[in-house]
């Protein structure tokens, strides 16, 4: 009986590690900020027909920055609220039903 217990304690366990591991705000967040990063340094030197194409604005530079404050929003965001990890449901007859 013991035993039993002892594995749905650890399957517990880790079905909240992997609810936590794979939490939408941190795929969001880090995407965001890696293609933020990306579209921010390919906007640090833009080329004059680039500027000439958006009349004049750095567009790869706003998206870049823009991108990187939303995916760090996301990321702090996961880091002053975790995902709190799923209360075990019991049956107040016990695990066998009796």
């Amino acid at each position: 009986m013991s035993e039993l217990q002892r594995e749905v304690s650890e399957l517990e366990k880790k079905s909240a590690t992997a609810a936590r591991l794979f939490d939408i705000r941190r795929i969001i967040g880090g995407l965001f900020t890696l293609y933020g990063v990306i579209v921010t340094i390919a906007g640090i030197n833009p080329s004059d027909a680039d500027l000439k194409k958006a009349e004049g604005v750095d567009i790869n530079l706003w998206t870049g920055l823009g991108m990187l404050a939303l995916g760090l929003f996301f990321l702090v965001w996961l880091w002053l609220r975790p995902l709190a990890p799923p209360a075990p449901e019991h049956d107040a007859a016990g695990p066998e039903g009796t």
